[in-house]
């Protein structure tokens, strides 16, 4: 583990494997890197850097005005040059995606390839749509309207465990009662910030979209995600394969919103093959 400062914040950094560099960006907002960890396999051919976000787990919890884009991929390129890194890959998941794609446009010269899992180019997926999707797919009244406040920001800390219990479940696709209980526990074990959570909900990605940059996006890219994914569905990933130039975009059956979780295996080929390319 080493410990990085940029623009007053210090980031907690850790280093697995040797190889092609990547950048491991974990999604949330609000959680840590360790929701990457089923992508471990990877160093065995790569050198993977995961972090934490500014304002999330084991970096500086900062003022969260200074939690916006600009910030979110300055910070990642201070790590890049920390590390003495000409060029790298960075693989966004979720929330981390959206860094991801904002990294790629604003820095297109320092990455390669791009590797997109359960992401979104526009915040009206989650905001807005995310509910919608979970009515149609039947699920109860509770959750739809959880899901409405929740991915909104309209939620108080003190519902935040809750709300989170309750919504569990429509993130994996066919998931277990063994499976869901080993998921809460490691979620225990999160060092997460229901403020940056709330905050990003309400603030950051109210009318944020890049949908009509993704053109600007200069690295090869790979996009994966879950079938049954109602935050970033199939219809979705769609419409950012049309947008990047020559992307690859592969959906998983058995997989939700936590591909990665549910088809590690599959992820890790998928991922592989892709990079194995560059």
């Amino acid at each position: 583990m080493i410990t990085i400062s940029s623009r007053g914040v210090s980031f907690y950094v850790r280093e697995e494997g040797n190889g092609f560099p990547i950048l491991m960006m974990h999604g949330g907002p609000g959680a840590d890197h360790s929701t990457l960890l089923p992508l471990l396999p990877l160093a065995r051919k790569y050198r993977l850097i995961l972090y934490d976000h500014r304002c999330n787990g084991r970096s500086t919890r900062a003022d969260l005005a200074t939690f916006n884009w600009e910030n979110l991929t300055a910070d990642a390129d201070a790590i890049r040059q920390f590390l003495g890194i000409d060029k790298w890959a960075v693989v966004g998941h979720s929330f981390g995606g959206m860094v991801a794609i904002e990294y790629a446009i604003r820095y297109p010269d320092q990455i390669t390839h791009l590797v997109l899992l359960d992401a979104a180019s526009d915040g009206i997926w989650v905001r807005q749509k995310a509910s919608i999707e979970l009515q149609r797919r039947g699920f109860s009244r509770l959750v739809v309207e959880t899901a409405t406040r929740f991915y909104r920001g309209q939620i108080v800390r003190s519902e935040f465990i809750k709300s989170m219990l309750i919504l569990a479940r429509a993130y994996y696709s066919r998931p277990s009662v063994a499976f869901i209980l080993k998921e809460a526990l490691h979620g225990l074990k999160i060092r997460a910030n229901p403020e940056v959570c709330i905050y990003a909900s309400r603030e950051l990605l109210s009318g944020w979209s890049v949908t009509d940059r993704l053109d600007q996006i200069k690295a090869q890219a790979l996009i994966v995600a879950g079938i049954d994914d109602f935050l970033c569905p199939p219809e979705h990933q769609k419409e950012m394969q049309k947008g990047i130039k020559g992307a690859e975009l592969h959906l998983l059956s058995g997989a939700g919103h936590n591909a990665h979780m549910e088809q590690p295996g599959k992820m890790f080929d998928i991922i592989s093959g892709f990079l194995r390319n560059r």
